[in-house]
């Protein structure tokens, strides 16, 4: 049990299966009380508004993760973390109400950021160098597959409505148990740089001067991610598609996402991430744009959903790393926390815009709201005159 407790590769593991089911509640939550609420009269407006309190609480939190690892250090975090989420989705089923579930979300988005800011810094800052890319590659693969598997158990509201809130609380519940065969460790402490005593708002300012182009992606990537499983589900509802071919289409699009991980973190070694960020969104506009005309065809969208998974499915990660070639290494800790905001910050939208264009637009398909979205963002990146010369990756130096 020693060895079992010291033993980086377990460590890493144990931390990657946390990710996987973290990944799997939140797939899942989006969609299914999504599908509630549709199913019990909320309007579309309303429905996306709630769906926002999961970012509320990552967006509200993430300003205090830093100071509060340094303190405690990683199993700590991940403990509150991880109890915070089981408990809240566990208690999903003791009264139904949108004011009441709005405040669990809010709860499981703290949650959530605890675990992913703490289990993140943790693969980067132990990882060996020759590893770090396939390590954190994993690590994003784990949280889609997590995510895709999750709206696959949607359907089992049907059986019973709080089936899947108590599925999902007790496979949280096992993952989170394995924290406590991990010895606690901290983030190494960095002197001296240029930014490093400015305190935390200041270094936001630097990081966002410097790399603010590379928190487009992932901005847009929440946006994406958060309206097509919290509202997407309601407007297919409203377009007479079935619950389960809604699921199907949500798990196609975190399959392609799957596919294309590792080979787009690699084409971006090769060919720089500006590149490649452009090609993915472009190409994601265009094949959500397409799909919008053929929807009467739902098996022909599950194909689409596959294809757009495929191009802007490593959109965070690939912002993420845009953001690394920029951002001096005393920045890296914050330009990686303002990653997280800006995903926040466009999971919030999301979810509301998404809501309003649903209710209000009803002669658009809802897919062209997010095929302008991407495009706007790739064409952003495209006009943009970087300040700052893009950094060779590692592997170029």
């Amino acid at each position: 049990m020693r060895y079992f407790l010291k033993s980086e590769r377990a460590r890493f593991w144990i931390l990657v299966a946390i990710v996987s089911i973290s990944g799997f509640s939140q797939g899942m939550l989006l969609p299914l009380i999504a599908v509630i609420f549709e199913q019990d009269g909320v309007s579309s407006a309303l429905n996306g508004l709630s769906a926002t309190g999961l970012y509320i609480g990552t967006l509200v939190i993430a300003p205090f993760m830093e100071p509060q690892l340094r303190k405690f250090g990683f199993k700590p975090l991940l403990v509150f973390g991880g109890g915070l989420v089981i408990v809240s989705l566990l208690s999903f089923p003791l009264w139904k109400s949108v004011a009441f579930w709005f405040a669990l979300r809010v709860l499981i988005g703290i949650g959530d950021q605890a675990l992913h800011f703490s289990t993140q810094t943790w693969i980067t800052s132990t990882s060996p160098q020759h590893r770090l890319g396939r390590n954190i590659a994993i690590y994003g693969m784990s949280f889609s597959i997590g995510f895709g598997a999750g709206p696959l158990f949607v359907p089992l509201v049907n059986i019973f409505e709080p089936l899947p809130f108590i599925v999902s609380g007790l496979l949280c519940l096992i993952a989170w148990s394995f924290v406590f065969l991990l010895k606690n460790d901290f983030p190494e402490v960095t002197t001296g740089g240029v930014h490093s005593s400015k305190g935390v708002f200041g270094r936001f300012k630097a990081a966002i001067v410097i790399a603010w182009i590379a928190f487009l992606p992932p901005l847009g990537y929440g946006f994406l991610e958060a309206s097509l499983n919290a509202i997407y589900p309601v407007y297919a509802l409203r377009q007479s598609i079935d619950i389960a071919l809604v699921s199907i289409m949500l798990a196609a699009f975190s399959a392609g996402a799957i596919a294309t991980q590792l080979p787009l973190g690699a084409l971006s070694d090769r060919l720089g991430r500006k590149n490649v960020l452009i090609g993915a969104l472009i190409g994601g506009a265009a094949v959500f744009g397409a799909a919008s005309f053929f929807e009467a065809n739902a098996w022909l969208t599950v194909g689409f959903f596959a294809l757009a998974g495929m191009f802007v499915g490593s959109t965070f990660s690939l912002g993420i790393s845009f953001m690394a070639d920029l951002m001096p290494k005393e920045l890296l800790p914050t330009g990686n926390l303002l990653c997280g905001i800006a995903f926040s910050v466009g999971s919030l939208a999301g979810p509301f815009l998404g809501g309003l264009f649903v209710e209000y637009v009803e002669s658009l398909s809802f897919l062209l709201l997010i095929s302008v979205m991407l495009l706007i963002i790739g064409i952003i990146i495209v006009l943009k005159s970087n300040q700052r010369q893009e950094r060779l990756p590692l592997s170029q130096e």
